[in-house]
Protein backbone atom coordinates (compact mmCIF):
# COMPACT_ATOMS: atom_id res chain seq x y z
CA UNK A 1 0.00 0.00 0.00
CA UNK A 2 2.52 2.50 0.71
CA UNK A 3 4.04 2.27 -2.53
CA UNK A 4 0.71 2.66 -4.50
CA UNK A 5 -0.01 5.80 -2.47
CA UNK A 6 3.24 7.56 -2.87
CA UNK A 7 3.26 8.63 -6.53
CA UNK A 8 -0.59 9.89 -6.22
CA UNK A 9 0.73 12.33 -3.26
CA UNK A 10 4.02 12.96 -5.99
CA UNK A 11 1.36 14.01 -8.61
CA UNK A 12 -0.58 15.93 -6.21
CA UNK A 13 1.90 18.12 -4.91
CA UNK A 14 3.58 18.74 -8.66
CA UNK A 15 0.13 19.70 -9.88
CA UNK A 16 -0.27 22.24 -6.83
CA UNK A 17 2.99 23.60 -7.47
CA UNK A 18 2.26 24.21 -10.85
CA UNK A 19 -0.72 26.39 -10.24
CA UNK A 20 1.03 27.94 -7.91
CA UNK A 21 3.89 29.54 -9.43
CA UNK A 22 2.37 30.86 -13.01
CA UNK A 23 0.09 33.08 -10.00
CA UNK A 24 3.26 34.30 -8.22
CA UNK A 25 4.60 35.45 -11.20
CA UNK A 26 1.30 37.14 -12.30
CA UNK A 27 1.00 38.88 -8.91
CA UNK A 28 4.87 39.77 -8.80
CA UNK A 29 4.66 41.27 -12.55
CA UNK A 30 1.20 43.24 -11.57
CA UNK A 31 2.82 44.71 -8.40
CA UNK A 32 3.55 48.21 -8.06
CA UNK A 33 7.60 48.66 -8.00
CA UNK A 34 9.26 50.45 -4.91
CA UNK A 35 10.74 53.68 -5.82
CA UNK A 36 14.56 53.38 -5.91
CA UNK A 37 16.25 55.28 -2.71
CA UNK A 38 18.51 57.79 -3.83
CA UNK A 39 22.37 57.18 -3.64
CA UNK A 40 23.55 58.02 -0.13
CA UNK A 41 27.04 58.79 0.97
CA UNK A 42 29.12 60.26 3.81
CA UNK A 43 29.95 63.33 2.40
CA UNK A 44 26.43 64.92 1.48
CA UNK A 45 22.82 63.80 0.08
CA UNK A 46 21.43 66.53 -1.98
CA UNK A 47 22.76 69.79 -1.01
CA UNK A 48 23.42 68.51 2.74
CA UNK A 49 26.54 69.13 3.92
CA UNK A 50 25.76 65.16 5.93
CA UNK A 51 24.30 62.28 4.91
CA UNK A 52 20.89 61.55 6.44
CA UNK A 53 22.27 58.63 8.44
CA UNK A 54 25.16 60.27 9.94
CA UNK A 55 22.48 62.64 10.76
CA UNK A 56 20.55 60.17 12.30
CA UNK A 57 23.65 58.57 14.58
CA UNK A 58 24.64 62.27 15.44
CA UNK A 59 20.55 62.42 16.84
CA UNK A 60 20.24 59.99 18.79
CA UNK A 61 24.04 60.27 20.42
CA UNK A 62 22.69 63.76 21.55
CA UNK A 63 19.41 62.10 22.93
CA UNK A 64 21.66 59.51 25.31
CA UNK A 65 23.77 62.53 26.09
CA UNK A 66 20.37 65.40 27.72
CA UNK A 67 20.63 63.03 31.16
CA UNK A 68 24.48 63.89 31.41
CA UNK A 69 23.90 67.44 30.31
CA UNK A 70 20.95 67.65 32.90
CA UNK A 71 22.95 67.01 35.57
CA UNK A 72 25.94 69.31 34.87
CA UNK A 73 24.82 72.31 32.95
CA UNK A 74 21.78 73.18 35.24
CA UNK A 75 21.08 74.01 38.46
CA UNK A 76 19.66 70.67 39.18
CA UNK A 77 23.25 69.41 40.60
CA UNK A 78 23.03 72.15 43.82
CA UNK A 79 19.30 71.47 44.01
CA UNK A 80 19.12 67.98 44.63
CA UNK A 81 21.88 67.53 46.54
CA UNK A 82 20.55 70.43 49.41
CA UNK A 83 16.92 68.36 49.10
CA UNK A 84 19.05 65.62 49.80
CA UNK A 85 20.87 67.08 52.85
CA UNK A 86 17.49 68.59 53.91
CA UNK A 87 16.36 65.09 54.22
CA UNK A 88 18.87 63.34 55.92
CA UNK A 89 18.98 66.23 58.54
CA UNK A 90 15.33 65.90 59.36
CA UNK A 91 15.86 62.05 59.93
CA UNK A 92 12.87 61.00 58.48
CA UNK A 93 14.68 58.05 56.20
CA UNK A 94 13.27 57.25 53.19
CA UNK A 95 10.27 60.06 53.44
CA UNK A 96 10.03 61.95 51.23
CA UNK A 97 11.40 59.43 48.82
CA UNK A 98 13.50 59.69 45.79
CA UNK A 99 10.85 59.91 43.09
CA UNK A 100 9.51 63.19 45.19
CA UNK A 101 12.70 65.29 45.44
CA UNK A 102 13.62 64.08 41.84
CA UNK A 103 10.57 65.82 40.89
CA UNK A 104 10.93 68.82 42.97
CA UNK A 105 14.43 69.56 41.82
CA UNK A 106 13.35 68.97 38.11
CA UNK A 107 10.26 71.55 38.29
CA UNK A 108 12.45 74.17 40.39
CA UNK A 109 15.16 73.36 37.64
CA UNK A 110 12.63 74.54 35.38
CA UNK A 111 11.59 77.53 36.50
CA UNK A 112 15.36 78.81 37.62
CA UNK A 113 16.49 77.78 34.01
CA UNK A 114 13.63 79.11 31.90
CA UNK A 115 15.31 82.75 31.32
CA UNK A 116 18.05 80.87 30.21
CA UNK A 117 16.75 78.70 27.83
CA UNK A 118 14.30 81.25 26.19
CA UNK A 119 17.29 83.54 25.41
CA UNK A 120 18.83 80.78 23.94
CA UNK A 121 15.95 79.98 21.27
CA UNK A 122 15.13 83.60 20.85
CA UNK A 123 19.24 84.44 19.81
CA UNK A 124 19.92 81.09 18.56
CA UNK A 125 18.00 78.36 17.18
CA UNK A 126 14.59 80.18 16.49
CA UNK A 127 16.53 81.97 13.52
CA UNK A 128 18.54 78.33 12.52
CA UNK A 129 15.54 76.92 11.92
CA UNK A 130 13.71 80.09 10.16
CA UNK A 131 17.10 79.70 7.84
CA UNK A 132 18.53 83.23 8.43
CA UNK A 133 21.64 81.96 10.52
CA UNK A 134 23.90 79.27 9.70
CA UNK A 135 24.56 75.88 12.50
CA UNK A 136 27.95 77.87 13.86
CA UNK A 137 26.64 80.92 14.20
CA UNK A 138 23.25 79.24 16.34
CA UNK A 139 25.22 77.53 18.02
CA UNK A 140 26.78 80.36 19.26
CA UNK A 141 24.45 82.42 19.83
CA UNK A 142 22.59 79.18 22.20
CA UNK A 143 25.02 78.72 23.75
CA UNK A 144 25.77 82.14 25.12
CA UNK A 145 23.40 82.33 27.59
CA UNK A 146 24.04 78.68 29.47
CA UNK A 147 27.55 80.11 29.19
CA UNK A 148 26.92 83.31 31.15
CA UNK A 149 24.76 81.46 33.32
CA UNK A 150 27.74 78.93 34.35
CA UNK A 151 30.11 81.97 34.50
CA UNK A 152 28.09 83.29 37.11
CA UNK A 153 27.87 80.67 39.11
CA UNK A 154 32.06 79.58 38.76
CA UNK A 155 33.92 80.67 41.58
CA UNK A 156 37.46 81.93 40.94
CA UNK A 157 39.45 79.61 42.69
CA UNK A 158 37.99 76.59 41.16
CA UNK A 159 38.18 78.49 37.67
CA UNK A 160 41.74 78.51 38.15
CA UNK A 161 42.00 74.90 39.47
CA UNK A 162 40.86 73.33 36.63
CA UNK A 163 43.30 75.90 33.88
CA UNK A 164 45.96 75.12 35.32
CA UNK A 165 44.91 71.17 34.99
CA UNK A 166 44.30 72.12 31.20
CA UNK A 167 47.45 73.95 30.62
CA UNK A 168 46.41 77.13 30.80
CA UNK A 169 47.96 80.27 32.65
CA UNK A 170 45.04 82.61 32.61
CA UNK A 171 41.84 83.76 30.00
CA UNK A 172 41.66 87.28 28.63
CA UNK A 173 37.94 87.28 29.05
CA UNK A 174 35.34 84.83 29.67
CA UNK A 175 34.58 84.05 26.28
CA UNK A 176 38.28 82.33 25.66
CA UNK A 177 37.28 79.98 28.29
CA UNK A 178 37.44 76.57 27.10
CA UNK A 179 33.95 74.62 27.52
CA UNK A 180 35.70 71.75 29.26
CA UNK A 181 36.85 73.72 31.72
CA UNK A 182 34.31 75.73 32.02
CA UNK A 183 31.76 72.80 32.74
CA UNK A 184 34.32 71.35 35.61
CA UNK A 185 34.81 74.36 37.46
CA UNK A 186 30.69 74.57 37.68
CA UNK A 187 29.74 71.60 38.38
CA UNK A 188 32.52 71.45 41.57
CA UNK A 189 31.42 74.87 42.79
CA UNK A 190 27.43 73.73 42.79
CA UNK A 191 28.81 71.19 44.83
CA UNK A 192 30.30 73.16 47.03
CA UNK A 193 27.34 75.85 47.58
CA UNK A 194 25.26 72.80 47.76
CA UNK A 195 26.96 71.60 50.76
CA UNK A 196 27.26 75.47 52.30
CA UNK A 197 23.80 75.57 52.03
CA UNK A 198 23.90 72.00 53.44
CA UNK A 199 25.56 73.21 56.48
CA UNK A 200 23.25 75.77 57.23
CA UNK A 201 20.08 73.15 57.55
CA UNK A 202 21.61 71.27 59.56
CA UNK A 203 22.52 73.47 61.86
CA UNK A 204 18.80 73.77 63.39
CA UNK A 205 18.46 70.08 63.72
CA UNK A 206 21.31 69.71 65.17
CA UNK A 207 20.59 71.99 68.19
CA UNK A 208 17.31 70.23 68.90
CA UNK A 209 18.99 66.60 69.08
CA UNK A 210 21.20 67.96 70.96
CA UNK A 211 18.63 69.93 73.31
CA UNK A 212 16.82 66.12 73.72
CA UNK A 213 19.71 64.04 74.26
CA UNK A 214 20.79 66.46 76.90
CA UNK A 215 16.78 66.19 78.60
CA UNK A 216 17.58 62.23 78.28
CA UNK A 217 20.59 61.72 79.68
CA UNK A 218 19.21 64.31 82.63
CA UNK A 219 16.26 62.04 83.37
CA UNK A 220 18.14 58.96 83.46
CA UNK A 221 16.42 57.59 79.84
CA UNK A 222 19.81 56.37 78.42
CA UNK A 223 18.15 53.54 76.66
CA UNK A 224 16.10 55.73 75.01
CA UNK A 225 17.28 56.90 71.42
CA UNK A 226 17.21 60.36 70.91
CA UNK A 227 16.81 60.41 67.19
CA UNK A 228 13.56 59.29 68.13
CA UNK A 229 12.30 61.46 70.37
CA UNK A 230 13.71 64.37 68.14
CA UNK A 231 12.23 63.71 65.26
CA UNK A 232 8.43 64.64 66.02
CA UNK A 233 10.19 68.01 67.08
CA UNK A 234 12.40 68.51 63.99
CA UNK A 235 8.97 67.97 61.88
CA UNK A 236 7.00 70.35 64.02
CA UNK A 237 9.75 72.69 63.71
CA UNK A 238 10.16 72.29 59.91
CA UNK A 239 6.30 72.86 59.73
CA UNK A 240 5.79 75.78 61.70
CA UNK A 241 8.74 78.10 60.28
CA UNK A 242 7.31 76.89 56.28
CA UNK A 243 10.65 74.98 55.73
CA UNK A 244 9.92 73.50 52.18
CA UNK A 245 8.96 77.32 51.16
CA UNK A 246 12.10 78.68 52.86
CA UNK A 247 14.18 76.13 51.20
CA UNK A 248 12.88 76.34 47.71
CA UNK A 249 12.85 80.02 47.79
CA UNK A 250 16.22 79.93 48.82
CA UNK A 251 17.54 77.68 46.35
CA UNK A 252 15.96 79.56 43.58
CA UNK A 253 17.26 83.22 44.93
CA UNK A 254 20.80 81.37 45.63
CA UNK A 255 21.61 81.86 41.84
CA UNK A 256 23.10 84.71 40.11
Amino acid sequence: MPRRTRPRWIALVTLVLGLLLPLCATAAAGAPQLPTLPDVTVGQIGNAPVSLPLQTLLLMTAITLIPSMLLVLTAFTRIIVVLALLRQAMGTGQTPSNQVLVGLALFLTALVMTPVWEAAWANGFAPYLDGRIDFRTAWDLGTAPLRGFMLAQVRETDLMTFAGLAGHSTYAGPNDVPFQVLVASFVTSELKTAFEIGFLIFIPFIIIDLVVASVLMSMGMMMLSPMLVSAPFKILLFVLVDGWVLTVGTLAASFN
